[in-house]
């Protein structure tokens, strides 16, 4: 019998994004003839793997193909090398095109939009293979999947109100859901990185394993606290970044390894397995069912989200991105205390305004006012 073709165009290749059918297989390497698990990466590791306008279609239409595809039983989707998953939009794309087009990057929001309603409703279990960092918009493509499962040199965390935007792309819906509304609260606005370990720890992810090989061994992230304790005022720091003396002592030791994520893909095949062994029907309803609070706040929040996001890349938006894009390595914020003096001297958003405030990060900060 030949079946019906219902794809929506002629194929999913864009710029970007890799799409690969990988045999499924059992942990002990047997493969299952005439099944497979598809693997979707954003391939812009220059980058962090930021996405592009062409990478949000090709995730779109990436989603859209393995959900038709017969013999797949799920979708990993991950980014190409050791250092992230995704940092969310492309700064330099947005500083030097979607900054003060606010028409503009409404169209670039309806594409999001559209990322992560494909991935919420796609026909397989999507799991998130947490490579490295998993910032800002990264962290809400990855929040939309079903599963997490991460190596632990990772990052999880925001971005938006240090550079010119709020997370609300997902964050603010999905991230309350996973780890309660203060925790949630604080991740949002102070945008302060969480290692794995306490991404696991607050249930953000569904497991972690090492990376790091030193003496041919691996070795837990020695950045991070990784064994359980509280410290004299009782609270937990299991999970937390290490200060002072010893992260130097950590960076060090750091410095001296490698990276190997085989371990990952060891954890994701055996995730893929056990998923491929249930019922097919079941597990999809079961699935759609569990992502339906996750749907129910994205839904009715994601068009509101869109205009606004739209309108302020007429201001905080423009002045971030492109403090972001045009500063150097030590300086990639606006005078955040300069532009609330401005403000509340009545100053217009206007591009002097902007270029006041992101003076710094072209080394040439002047003092008004």
């Amino acid at each position: 019998m030949k079946f019906i073709d219902h794809e929506l165009c002629e194929g999913t290749s864009k710029t970007g994004v890799l799409y690969e059918e990988i045999p499924l297989q059992a942990p002990d390497g047997q493969r299952a003839d005439g099944l497979h698990w598809v693997r979707i990466a954003l391939d812009n590791p220059k980058q962090l793997n930021s996405y592009t306008t062409e990478m949000v279609k090709g995730v779109i239409l990436g989603m859209r193909r393995a959900s038709n595809d017969r013999a797949s039983v799920a979708v990993v989707f991950t980014g190409t090398g050791s250092k992230a998953f995704c940092t969310g939009g492309n700064t330099e794309q947005y500083a030097t095109y979607y900054a003060g087009r606010p028409e503009e990057y409404r169209q670039y929001m309806r594409l999001f939009n559209d990322m992560v309603s494909a991935i919420l409703s796609c026909d397989k279990p999507v799991i998130c293979r947490v490579n490295g960092m998993r910032i800002a918009g990264g962290q809400e493509i990855g929040m939309a999947c079903d599963f997490s499962v991460a190596q632990d040199l990772a990052n999880f965390g925001q971005a938006g109100p240090r550079h010119g935007s709020a997370p609300d792309g997902g964050s603010t819906d999905f991230l309350p859901l996973f780890v309660g509304i203060e925790a949630a609260m604080q991740s949002c606005t102070l945008c302060e990185p969480w290692s794995a370990h306490k991404a696991q720890r607050m249930g953000l992810v569904t497991g972690v394993v090492p990376a790091l090989k030193l003496d041919n061994r691996f070795v837990p992230n020695p950045l991070v606290v990784t064994e359980r304790w509280t410290d004299e005022y009782g609270r937990v720091v299991h999970g937390e970044f290490k200060l002072g003396e010893e992260r130097e002592k950590a960076k060090q030791r750091l410095a001296r390894g490698e990276i190997d994520l085989s371990l990952l893909d060891q954890a994701v095949t055996e995730l893929v397995w056990k998923l491929a062994n249930t019922m097919p029907g079941c597990l999809s309803k079961t699935i759609e069912s569990v992502r339906k609070h996750k749907l129910e706040h994205w839904d009715r929040n994601k068009e509101s989200n869109r205009a606004w996001l739209a309108l302020n890349m007429m201001n905080e938006g423009r002045a971030g991105f492109r403090a972001f894009h045009e500063g150097t390595k030590d300086c990639r914020e606006p005078d955040f205390l300069l532009l609330r003096r401005r403000l509340a001297e009545n100053a217009n958003w206007n591009e002097e305004l902007i270029e006041e405030v992101i003076a710094r990060c072209h080394g040439n900060a002047v003092a008004k006012g």
